[in-house]
């Protein structure tokens, strides 16, 4: 067989730079659970209309802000939000991308989804193991016409670094001086009672598996999974159902562009108003100023942009509240400080 060798070493060639090319767009981010149900629907999308795909890996925040820090990732993404301090020392912009609600979830025989109405320090009782029955007064006070059983109250807490577990154990710092003191909050605790499990997938796992069970997660994965979540009291010493307008009342005091000069550092726990669910939170997208591949990190920004531009009904689908107009250009004036964006 005649070989042209000059034919098959060009050849050989262009493969291995097609090869590097497509390497070098690869766009892949890693951390928070929290985000992950949208951020699948997104990247689903938008793999149809662009041709691009995000390989994101659900692993936790604390993971992701590793993962991005080693720059073994385009980008990544946490519950927790760093610092200004904590940014410019490793070299990192954060944006927010969307609203959502954390929820306690219960597995009680014969109760409802939303059936059951707790508060913030009833629920920091449960979590520190002080209050250790269904049946105890407590909780009865809160639901006088709910049925509850005398059995074992078993918690369910995240074991990995969580932002989702960030977002809780601030707000029950913020509502409960003995949880403030004795536990605080970090995305990991030492949590006084319980069984552990990872990401809010094993979380809703172990509370739909287990009688007597509870937990918390994301309000998607309540409503995907068919789980029993509760309602809260709120501080303004409202009831409220966990939804896309609880969500956003207790969003809706943010002032983004002064959050802009913080770096987007901005929580919405224990939000005034009679509608705000008390534990709503959002997900920070972590990229480095001066990425190690400009390229696959301005592709991730245009992700993000088609995200906010076309995701909308999908966030709202899944019971996430979507950034209003004035935060998104915010976020995209800060994408300037990004080398290679605009490219």
């Amino acid at each position: 067989m005649n070989v042209n060798y000059k034919t098959l070493v060009g050849a050989v060639a262009g493969l291995a730079m097609f090869t590097a090319a497509a390497t070098a767009a690869q766009i892949t981010g890693a951390g928070s659970t929290f985000v992950y149900p949208v951020l699948s629907k997104w990247s689903a999308a938008y793999q149809t209309a662009s041709g691009k795909s995000i390989n994101y890996q659900s692993i936790g925040s604390g993971a992701g802000i590793a993962q991005v820090k080693a720059k073994t990732v385009t980008f990544g993404a946490t519950d927790k939000p760093l610092t200004t301090n904590e940014l410019n020392a490793a070299g990192l912009i954060q944006f927010p991308v969307v609203i959502g609600g954390i929820v306690p979830i219960v597995n009680i025989s014969g109760v409802k989804p939303g059936q059951l109405v707790l508060d913030g320090p009833t629920l920091a009782a449960i979590f520190l193991g002080k209050i250790s029955t269904w049946s105890d007064p407590a909780i009865k006070k809160l639901n006088p016409g709910v049925s509850l059983p005398s059995t074992a109250i078993k918690v369910v807490h995240r074991s990995d670094g969580s932002g989702t577990t960030f977002q809780l154990s601030t707000y029950l710092s913020r509502v409960s001086p003995e949880w403030k003191s004795g536990v605080g909050a970090d995305t990991a605790v030492d949590w006084p009672a319980g069984i552990g499990a990872k990401g809010n997938e094993g979380v809703a796992g172990n509370v739909s598996q287990l009688a007597g069970t509870i937990g918390y997660v994301e309000f998607a994965y309540a409503k995907q999974n068919g789980l029993t979540y509760a309602k809260m009291v709120n501080r303004a010493g409202k009831t409220v159902e966990p939804n896309t307008d609880s969500f956003s009342a207790a969003a809706a005091s943010a002032d983004w562009v002064d959050a802009a000069k913080s770096g987007f550092y901005v929580l919405f726990l224990d939000s005034p108003g009679p509608t705000s669910w008390p534990i709503a939170a959002t997900t920070f997208v972590l990229v480095h100023k001066d990425p190690p591949d400009k390229a696959a990190t301005a592709d991730a920004l245009k992700f993000f942009q088609w995200s906010f531009e076309n995701g909308d009904q999908a966030a709202i689908s899944l019971d996430y509240v979507p950034l209003p107009d004035n935060a998104v250009k915010a976020i995209q004036a800060s994408w300037k400080q990004v080398q290679g964006w605009g490219m």
